[in-house]
């Protein structure tokens, strides 16, 4: 399945696939303080970006992975960017990040509970996981409101060799 037209609405927020008219607000917004708690780690050079972007178009097209932007649905303003990886697989992984000044209005947990709701009723799946550090209290809450379980725990390292101290929750496909 090709998942880059797939578009997903809520109340105040439109997730749209992600395309290089994207590469600025992604490279400008994914800070230092944004990825202090993720995998991925900004960059100083926005090839990576278009890289990354390049890597999420691929993808959608083979159908193994949902990358969309978040956009404000009726100002259009970019919020930031969230993500259903390894559709291949019977437990895909959720993933997001909102731009720093978008922060604390909710918009995280809007965008997460459109993708579960998605996710729900167009693939099938064991559970959904989401990977958080247990320092990222307000990412935590997004799947303690959403029936997440807490399954895992480990410790990882970043991108650049930061220790992250990780507590993966499930999401359980719901039976219809």
């Amino acid at each position: 399945m090709d998942y880059r037209n797939t578009i997903i609405t809520t109340k105040r927020l439109s997730l749209i696939p992600i395309t290089f008219d994207h590469t600025d607000v992604c490279f400008s917004n994914f800070t230092k303080d944004i990825a202090k708690y993720m995998y991925p780690q900004p960059s100083n050079n926005k090839a990576d970006t278009i890289d990354f972007i390049s890597s999420s178009v691929k993808t959608m097209k083979e159908g193994t992975n949902l990358q969309l932007v978040i956009k404000h649905r009726h100002t259009d303003e970019y919020l930031g960017n969230v993500g259903l990886h390894h559709l291949d697989t019977a437990t895909p992984e959720l993933g997001i990040w909102v731009k720093k000044d978008a922060h604390g209005i909710g918009y995280g947990n809007e965008a997460i509970v459109a993708i579960i709701e998605w996710a729900q009723k167009n693939i099938e799946f064991e559970y959904l996981k989401y990977p958080v550090d247990r320092g990222n209290i307000s990412s935590r809450k997004i799947p303690e409101r959403n029936n997440g379980v807490i399954k895992k725990q480990y410790v990882t390292k970043n991108a650049i060799g930061k220790e992250l101290d990780i507590v993966e929750y499930w999401i359980y496909k719901l039976n219809k």
